[in-house]
């Protein structure tokens, strides 16, 4: 070869390095950095880590044209340490931001005014705006009716538990529904309540559970974010209900879960904002969105619990909330609440403070 021929060779082959390159950065550039937020650590068995799943389920599906940065622990009731991270993940690049918990409301509210060109979305809330900040959740309550069924037809005390968080809209109407899904199979059962006031306490939570077991209650559920009610029942040889995710640890505790499928949701909001088709909504899919589902019955689980289970499940799918709140439904107090041939309507459910009847406890005043 010449050396004018190797020059040009070498030239050519310095074009294509340098092609290479520039094509591997601008890929690099063009990936979406989307940022999420965890009130507690990404394996803590419950809430946390079914949206790390789903966040997970989300990057095996974009592959490389996304991005993810993920805090953990960040706590949702102190606004200045939220404000932070979300500073943190901008500073990042991030300019799609999940914040998962009900809590992180308001900052995420302030971060969407101070970075406009940032998405945000939050997870359980009701704060949007008109171009950058939507909310997100699901119809939950659906899954905890049924799972309401598995309990009422499994109790002997008909004294069921429920180790709740804070009293907030979402966590009431799971009691809710939950209750009501026990009554339609069994009459005489009542739902004992016990507030912890925090997401993430396996400590707190394992007392709250013990406090209900004293109490004659046979079957523990929860809306916390550990598994920690599941192991106190079945270190006093009940029963109990999970949530958040399936639950392998007390297989002569476990019988059924209300489940959260995230990626379903994430898959479809960060495709949509690569697509360029970023719109604020209010998401609020259901068991038929595949969103949330019914785990499957553990073998602890009675012939007539899985008939009764069985009997709705399909029209439970397919009307949601709209099947589980429909009336004739009475509060604590005997009151009609909704009168039979109606159903709660979704801002009354976003703003339910109340009990049904048949629940044992206090909302404490806010």
């Amino acid at each position: 070869m010449t050396a004018v021929m190797l020059a040009g060779s070498l030239a050519l082959a310095g074009c294509a390095s340098t092609a290479k390159t520039t094509t591997a950065a601008t890929t690099a550039k063009a990936a979406l950095k989307v940022g999420v937020l965890y009130i507690s650590p990404k394996d803590d068995g419950g809430y946390s880590q079914a949206h790390a799943q789903g966040i997970a389920e989300a990057v095996k599906a974009m592959g490389d044209k996304i991005s993810v940065k993920e805090l953990e622990n960040v706590n949702d009731t102190d606004a200045q340490a939220t404000t932070t991270a979300i500073d943190n993940l901008v500073s990042e690049g991030c300019t799609l931001i999940f914040t998962t918990s009900y809590g992180y409301m308001d900052p995420t509210a302030a971060a969407a005014k101070k970075y406009p060109e940032v998405k945000f979305c939050h997870c359980s809330g009701y704060t949007r705006n008109d171009t950058n900040m939507d909310t997100y959740f699901g119809q939950i309550e659906s899954a905890r009716y049924l799972a309401g069924i598995v309990a009422g037809l499994t109790t002997k005390t008909n004294k069921l538990g429920y180790v709740a968080a804070f009293p907030i809209p979402e966590v009431i109407r799971g009691i809710n529904s939950y209750t009501l899904g026990a009554q339609s199979v069994n009459k005489n059962v009542t739902v004992n309540v016990v507030w912890t006031n925090t997401w993430f306490d396996m400590d707190k939570e394992k007392a709250a559970a013990e406090s209900l077991l004293s109490q004659g209650v046979d079957v523990m559920a929860q809306h916390q974010d550990s598994p920690a009610a599941i192991t106190a029942a079945a270190t006093a040889g009940k029963f109990a209900v999970g949530y958040d995710l399936s639950y392998a640890g007390a297989p002569k505790a476990y019988l059924t879960a209300p489940l959260w499928n995230w990626g379903t949701y994430y898959t479809y909001k960060i495709q949509q904002v690569l697509d360029g088709g970023w719109k604020i909504e209010n998401y609020w899919g259901g068991m038929k969105e595949g969103v949330v589902k019914l785990d499957t019955l553990s073998p602890l689980v009675s012939a007539d619990a899985k008939v009764a289970v069985e009997a709705v499940q399909d029209k439970v799918i397919a009307e949601g909330n709209a099947f589980v709140f429909a009336g004739p439904i009475k509060d604590q107090a005997g009151t009609v609440k909704v009168p039979a041939g109606t159903s709660i309507s979704y801002d009354d459910q976003m703003s339910m403070m109340w009990f049904v009847q048949g629940v044992v406890g206090e909302i404490p005043a806010s």
